[in-house]
């Protein structure tokens, strides 16, 4: 099958996020499985300055109209780590800044016209290519309309629109609609408006042909009104579109018994690479090495939906105590100055870092003992995944994949390898991080929960698989039609 698919975001960035994981690697799944894929994403300012990815332009150029204003699309090309074809969509005007979506904690004011552009110069290629494509792949809100586009103008593609992350839904004001250059009857109850505004991910969610999630807790959260933040009805109404294909997790990147980015190699076997792991990172994080309780770790966006709100309060608590805490992350002014401020009052024990580093998340991986999940939100749950092949033992609240992934200990049945607290509250998350202190101590346990936790497999190769049979579904669909 040919397919394309279509992100604000994915490699050549460096940032971590979970659709930057999802587009490095369920390409390539579907890729190893005889499929011809390729991605499409903005040309930023730092894949422009990243020299060690390869790219060149292609001479193709495009007019694209974002309401009365026309911007030239250049297209270059490159290829993934994993050997995907990218195309890169260049308009300076657009993609040369320091951020994605924005800055110091304030969204881009023009981040509609930004993404309209995306989604058009998407398509503007899609319709380019040959062979013909069969399949546009979109993923969550910024790359939305392009379903919509696609049904506008009659164009004979299928579409897939993923949702990895319902709050985030492009919403700006009406007149941000005159942007898209559409028909005036798709700004109404039954297009991309959405109580006055301009909703990109209603866009998509109506006139996809299909729609995916990544977990099916997440999933039922979404067609609530507490987890579908306003779509749950426009969910609701198109829920016999929505699939659950649960996210894998990439083990080419992220793999104790292969990582080239972390100082000793070990797995269930042979966990002396870990304790060696260890050791280096607190040495590395000039942190102390005893007495030797626990290393709690985060790698994370430090943002509201990451639970910091029940996190923040209990870092004096947690930190007066044998432990030692490293994260790694960016986010909210707020919490990252919450953060800075107990790294410096536990300075040997905490270690604070903003920004992102590939070599110190994959140390932190291997070196922590026990990782931090209190989040609000969590979808899909990738870092929980890369957590249990790394022998790393989960503190979290239920939400999204969690419980999809993690199984509570149950000292009883001597069953599972994490620790889970269902409510949302800074008291639930102390009482699981207490049972893990608990266990901890038991060495003899300890081991073993870790074995078990890194025998757990989450491959991409059973998800590709279902994206694969969901590709069948469509363009079989669409062959019975034309018959």
């Amino acid at each position: 099958m040919r397919i394309l698919m279509i992100s604000a975001e994915g490699p050549p960035l460096e940032r971590r996020s979970a659709l930057v994981d999802v587009m490095d690697a369920l390409p390539g799944a579907l890729r190893a499985r005889g499929n011809e894929v390729s991605v499409v994403l903005p040309f930023y300012r730092e894949i422009k300055e990243n020299r060690a990815f390869k790219k060149k332009n292609t001479g193709m150029s495009v007019d694209v109209r974002v309401g009365d204003k026309t911007y030239v699309a250049r297209y270059l090309e490159g290829r993934s780590a994993g050997g995907v074809q990218l195309f890169l969509i260049r308009c300076d005007e657009f993609f040369d800044r320091d951020g994605i979506y924005g800055e110091h904690g304030k969204q881009y004011e023009d981040n509609a016209a930004r993404f309209i552009f995306l989604c058009k110069a998407a398509i503007e290629l899609a319709r380019r290519l040959t062979p013909q494509l069969q399949i546009l792949h979109v993923h969550d809100w910024a790359a939305a309309l392009v379903p919509v586009f696609v049904y506008a103008q009659g164009l004979p593609f299928k579409t897939v629109l993923t949702i990895h992350h319902v709050a985030d839904q492009g919403s700006s004001w009406g007149l941000d609609f005159g942007l898209t250059n559409l028909p005036e009857q798709f700004f109404t109850l039954r297009g991309v408006e959405f109580f006055g505004r301009l909703n990109f991910l209603k866009g998509g969610i109506l006139f996809s042909d299909r729609i995916t999630t990544v977990s099916e807790h997440y999933r039922r959260e979404i067609l609530t009104p507490s987890g579908g933040c306003g779509l749950d009805g426009v969910l609701g109404e198109n829920a016999h579109r929505l699939t659950v294909i649960l996210d894998g997790a990439d083990y080419t990147r992220w793999n104790p018994t292969s990582d080239r980015l972390i100082p000793a190699r070990y797995d269930a076997r042979r966990l002396r690479g870990k304790q060696i792991c260890r050791d280096g990172l607190l040495k590395e994080m000039k942190l102390d090495s005893a007495p030797r309780g626990p290393v709690f770790g985060m790698v994370t966006r430090v943002v509201h939906e990451k639970g910091f709100e029940i996190l923040v309060p209990l870092l004096d608590r947690l930190l007066w105590d044998d432990v030692r805490l490293i994260i790694l992350g960016e986010g909210d002014s707020a919490y990252e100055t919450a953060l800075a401020i107990a790294a410096r009052k536990f300075s040997t024990k905490f270690a604070y870092q903003r920004n992102y580093d590939e070599k110190l998340a994959h140390f932190i991986e291997a070196g922590m003992d026990i990782s931090l999940i209190p989040s609000r939100f969590e979808p899909a749950g990738l870092s929980a995944m890369y957590n249990l092949k790394y022998g790393v033992l989960p503190v979290a609240r239920v939400t999204g994949g969690i419980q999809e992934i993690i199984e509570d200990y149950d000292p009883i049945t001597d069953s599972g390898y994490g620790f889970l607290c269902y409510e949302y509250s800074s008291e639930a998350f102390w009482d699981a991080i207490k049972r893990a202190r608990r266990i901890f101590q038991d060495r003899r346990i300890w081991t073993r929960l870790m074995k078990r936790a890194m025998t757990r497999n989450f491959s991409w190769d059973a998800s590709a698989q279902r994206y694969e049979a969901l590709y069948r579904e469509l363009i079989g669909a669409t062959d019975k039609a034309a018959a």
